[in-house]
């Protein structure tokens, strides 16, 4: 699949591939110059390209269907999974994988939501948006790893929880608010870690972490850029201007504060390079672990609330310069 705003790339990059064939089939022929220069113009461009991405071109790499999901992370940064299933009130949501697994030959709890590469695995998985007993499961199973004092860490990547009718009769916002409530007072280490699209409550369900790290091509929000541009202008074309504003991507996150760190992505998404982008979460998870096990159990709840409480933080115009006067007197 190529996005419209990578159609330069491919382009150029079909020119070299030309030089290259036509050599092969005439030995004679002497293009190596040629392909050398194209070559450089190439990496020049996806430099332009990919550190001058706009939110909404960011939205599309977020939802790109090669993008690595979390059971592609799972074999690349993990060893010994063991999935867990289930909620013991209802039945097995396939949209959230749970389990254990050794993360450096430590035992940890993951949490992850799944979508699926073909229209047969979405419907398996339901395009990663989690029911009610799925958000019960993932509790269960949080639950189990702060009985064995074990690190948490969730991945996330879900357009949303799922609004159909069974969904709602069975509980699904008080599914989502009691994991609010119970992960904030849970005394295990909390990580949690964006990885595709992170949207609404249905992200922010296995999303309450001492620390989030987002993917840097990954998006966060409270609602979908089309949902956005449906609502204030009743037009869902204005969907690249929504994601502007929404601020969704990790750069705004970060100054927000809203986010803890930011995961480089190889140049071009996730996708083009899976083993990479998993070796620079292996990493972020690594040093973000190690911090968080210096805390004791009954810190870092505190912690935790703690980051939630700032967020949304702000100061009015006239009370900053009433500051700044402070400041100069």
């Amino acid at each position: 699949m190529i996005l419209e705003f990578e159609r330069p790339i491919y382009d150029l990059q079909e020119k070299i591939d030309e030089l290259k064939r036509a050599a092969e089939k005439n030995p004679s022929l002497n293009f190596d110059q040629e392909i050398k220069e194209l070559e450089r113009k190439l990496s020049k461009l996806k430099k332009e390209i990919f550190t001058n991405l706009t939110a909404w071109q960011k939205v599309q790499l977020a939802r790109h269907p090669q993008r690595p999901y979390f059971l592609d992370y799972v074999n690349l940064i993990f060893k010994n999974f063991i999935e867990l299933h289930g909620d013991r009130a209802y039945r097995d949501d396939r949209s959230v994988v749970c389990g254990w697994a050794e993360f450096e030959g430590e035992p940890v709890v993951l949490v992850g939501q799944q979508k699926g590469r073909t229209v047969e695995e979405n419907i398996v998985r339901n395009f990663g948006m989690m029911h009610p007993e799925g958000y019960r499961k993932a509790l269960r199973v949080m639950k189990l790893a702060e009985k064995f004092s074990k690190p948490i860490i969730t991945f996330i990547d879900t357009p949303g929880a799922f609004p159909g009718i069974g969904a709602e009769e069975r509980g699904q916002a008080e599914a989502i608010a009691r994991n609010l409530k119970e992960m904030s007072i849970l005394e295990v280490p909390i990580i949690a870690v964006v990885i595709g699209e992170g949207g609404s409550g249905g992200a922010l369900g296995i999303g309450v972490a001492n620390k989030v790290l987002m993917l840097e091509n990954a998006i966060y929000s409270v609602i979908s850029p089309e949902g956005c541009a449906s609502i204030l202008w009743r037009d869902a074309s204005k969907a690249p201007e929504a994601a502007e504003a929404l601020k969704l991507t990790a750069d705004s996150l970060y100054n927000l504060g809203v986010i803890d760190l930011i995961v480089k992505e190889p140049l071009g998404g996730a996708h083009t390079d899976y083993e990479t982008t998993a070796d620079n979460i292996k990493k972020a998870l690594k040093s973000t672990l190690n911090d968080l096990k210096k805390l004791n159990p009954k810190e870092l709840p505190k912690q935790r609330y703690a980051k939630f409480r700032v967020l949304g933080e702000y100061i009015e115009k006239n009370q900053l310069k009433t500051s700044r006067r402070k400041a100069k007197n």
